[in-house]
């Protein structure tokens, strides 16, 4: 066996150095052209590289003819982009962060403490509508300031014990910037670093030129211009398609209804779910390792007991621990929940990228959050009142500027999700979301789902908890503690 190391992200200043000294563009189309002739060429890799960065110029032809004319779209995905966004908004940031096979490490409001930077959107061009917008966020910023410093005096008081240890100062000040940050508008400014393949940046360019907001069109722009002259021969689809256009268009306003009673459920509930799910967890085991028809495997395990199956899947899970993930056959198990969450919220829901989730826009009828210690440090009605201005100015600029006025809106405001997800998926998000180490919005939201899943798939959800309380889940199940800890 020989393994090589072809090729890894390198800064661009490093990048633009070797340039100088070099005649050939320094591009990361070559690995894409070498590893699309691995299928077709006798050619060892290390030869075909050597050959692609040596030429170029018919590298990037041989791309074009592959992509385009032959249809093997894959090959872009060996081009790999890193990107530096800075000072874009946390609106603009939802839109970014939709793309599932994206790599993204985000500016947190809960760890950094924020200075009031913000963006007033193009769209809105009326100079008294610009000195509204600027007043409320600038009113949400100092309320901000105000509330850090009140909640982490009041948590500090309430925890003394934690407040005693110096080393401490920084772990309280989080928290006090995770409840103070619920008043900041969506148009407050943060950073993010993205690793991207070249495939996948062609999907972020066609979704980010559909986007209602000149923020997120101007976003796709900037990145287009950065990347067309290094990777010309890979980003070949950036334009959304008719359909594409379609979709994001009138064919819509189909589902559109002219009245609404909007009496949407406040509490996280599962809407769907995958009946039998224990059993046909068990049956895709069996058709697997005995290489017979599922619905013969089906039958087979439906005649066990219960105590016959929660014994085996007590098996399955004894030697596990806190960092494993059940296995693939735990995906043919799905719930599907509805939730109204708060802005918050969403930022970290968004995170799991590999289920289902979909979102309704902003909806000030769908109330908004005010986390608790904002309540118990005295703070509740002017946040009430500041939140009460924001709903006002927020109507106002809607009837001019439609989605343009999500800027205004805070990160306690709420909006409806659909998320479908694995049962195996729903693993991890319980390890890391009812941990005692996370944030109490999302925490609820997990504690809530966790619950109600253990209920549907009694059997196949034994260990389904948070990091934090794995041990004692495991202690109750099996009257010992995991192999690891021993």
């Amino acid at each position: 066996m020989k393994i090589h190391l072809a090729g890894y992200n390198v800064d661009i200043d490093i990048l633009r150095k070797l340039a100088s000294h070099e005649e050939q563009a320094l591009t990361p189309e070559t690995f894409s052209a070498a590893y699309a002739r691995i299928s077709r060429s006798s050619s060892d890799i290390a030869t075909l590289r050597r050959n692609a960065c040596e030429d170029v110029s018919r590298a990037r032809i041989s791309n074009k003819k592959i992509i385009f004319e032959m249809g093997h779209h894959s090959v872009a995905e060996h081009a790999v982009f890193n990107f530096d966004i800075i000072d874009i908004s946390r609106l603009a940031l939802e839109e970014l962060e939709k793309l599932r096979l994206v790599s993204f490490t985000e500016k947190s409001q809960r760890y950094v403490t924020l200075k009031g930077d913000y963006l007033v959107p193009e769209e809105i061009d009326d100079p008294a509508d610009i000195q509204r917008f600027r007043e409320t966020v600038i009113r949400q910023n100092e309320f901000y300031k105000k509330a850090f410093t009140r909640l982490n005096d009041f948590i500090s008081r309430k925890h003394p014990d934690i407040a005693g240890k110096k080393n401490n100062k920084i772990l309280l000040e989080s928290w006090a910037k995770e409840d103070a940050r619920y008043i900041l508008s969506l148009a407050t400014l943060g950073q993010v670093g993205m690793t991207i393949n070249g495939r996948n940046l062609e999907h972020l360019l066609r979704r980010l030129s559909l986007s209602a907001r000149a923020e997120s069109r101007a976003l796709g722009c900037k990145i287009y211009e950065l990347i067309e002259s290094i990777a010309p021969s890979i980003i070949l689809f950036h334009k959304p398609s008719t359909f594409e256009k379609k979709m994001h268009g009138d064919f819509r306003h189909n589902f559109r209804l002219d009245e609404v009673d909007k009496t949407v459920s406040r509490e996280p509930r599962i809407v769907d779910y995958t009946e039998h799910g224990d059993l046909k967890i068990l049956a895709a085991f069996v058709s697997v390792f005995n290489s017979i028809d599922y619905p013969e495997a089906f039958t087979r395990v439906k005649v066990l007991t219960d105590p016959e199956r929660r014994q085996i899947f007590r098996q399955l899970f004894e030697q596990m621990e806190f960092f494993d993930s059940p296995p693939r056959e735990f995906e043919l198990a799905d719930i599907t929940f509805q939730a109204v969450i708060s802005a918050a919220n969403f930022a970290q829901l968004k995170r799991h990228r590999m289920a289902t989730l979909l979102a309704s826009p902003y909806d000030i009828s769908l109330d908004y959050t005010m986390p608790d210690n904002i309540r118990y440090a005295g703070l509740a009605g002017e946040f009430e009142e500041i939140i009460d201005e924001t709903n006002r100015v927020y109507s106002l600029l809607k009837k001019k500027y439609v989605t343009a006025a999500d800027y205004i809106l805070t990160n306690s405001h709420h909006r409806m999700v659909l998320m479908k997800t694995s049962l195996r998926e729903l693993y991890h998000f319980t390890r890391l979301r009812d941990d005692e180490h996370a944030q109490w919005d999302i925490r609820r939201l997990a504690a809530a789902l966790k619950q109600q899943a253990m209920n549907l798939f009694p059997f196949s959800s034994l260990l389904l908890c948070g990091k934090s309380s794995f041990v004692t889940q495991y202690e109750e199940i099996f009257n010992e503690k995991p192999q690891f800890l021993i």
